[in-house]
Formats: structure tokens, sequence, C-alpha cells
């Protein structure tokens, strides 16, 4: 088994580590290319303590980044985290787009197919009061951190059904 699974995660246990980053706009196929050839090149070197790690990710939807790690075969230190995300930062700046960051909320307007939107958590709050959002409303969970999360459906659900609910009592 390599570092990086050819077909992603599906040899990641459900227990496996997982990160998420949404990019702050739509890649272009190019930067799409550039973004997960650097991260695909990461992962394949990707060491805690010189040990490798079984990592995998996935891109989804032109926006989101799943980063995953088996940590019961190599669990990552602190040092092999901030590697990770000092990679990704290094992205931001040659793509000229944000990736990380956690205080936004991750939604889709107009529907279950609509277009994806970041906005930050007052103005969602905002658009809940004004019923411009409900709890059937879409909405991306970035704070998961386990795959088995991902694969039970936490990741992508309604409002009402994730820690966004809070918006709407």
């Amino acid at each position: 088994m390599t570092a990086v699974e050819a077909d992603l995660f599906s040899h990641l246990p459900d227990s496996s580590r997982l990160w998420v980053f949404g990019a702050g706009r739509p890649l272009s196929p190019e930067e799409e290319s550039i973004l997960l050839l650097s991260v695909d090149g990461f992962l394949e070197g990707w060491k805690a303590h010189g040990h490798p790690l079984v990592a995998a990710r996935e891109w989804l939807y032109h926006r989101f980044l799943l980063v995953g790690i088996d940590d019961q075969v190599t669990p990552p230190s602190g040092c092999s985290i901030d590697a990770l995300v000092s990679s990704l930062r290094v992205l931001e700046e040659d793509l000229g787009m944000e990736i990380i960051g956690g205080a936004s909320v991750w939604y889709r307007h107009n529907g279950p197919e609509g277009e994806i939107r970041k906005i930050s958590r007052s103005a969602f709050k905002g658009l809940a009061e004004n019923g411009l959002v409900s709890g059937d409303t879409i909405v991306f969970d970035l704070s998961l951190t386990r795959v088995g999360e991902l694969r039970a459906g936490r990741w992508e659900s309604s409002a009402q059904q994730s820690w966004h609910q809070k918006y709407f009592s």
C-alpha cells in the first residue's frame, strides 16, 4: 500500500482522521491540476517521526479538499500536521485563493444542486433570520474529524441535521 491510494479514500477505515478544507472560490481546471499535483506530491512523502503516513485525498465540487490518514497505522504528529497546513498556505499564495480558515459557513444557494457559497457565520445567521435560508438548506460541515462521519453523510446535509441548526431556533 502506498501512502497515497490510487482510488483515494476507499482503503481508509472509518476511524481514519479527516481534515476538510474549502477553497474560497471555484478553481479553474488548470488551478485544480496544480493543487492536486502538489497535494499528491506532499502526501506521497508525508511522514510523522520518520514513518510514512497512510494518507488519501478527495477533491469535491471544485471547492473542497479532504485529506484522510489511517492513524491506526501511523498517527500524525503535530509537526506533520503543521507541514500539511504549511504546504496548503504555499498553495494559497501560488493560486491567489484561500483554503485555510474555519469561521465560515458553506451552503448551497437555491436548492440541493445550487451554487456553493461561502459566507461568515454572522452573515448566515442574518440569512436565517430573514428567511433566506432554512433548516432545509444544504450545508457543508468542515469540522468533521473522522472519515466515518463523511461516509455517514454528515459532511453535506440539511442545516437542521447539522451544527448549523442553532441559527434556526
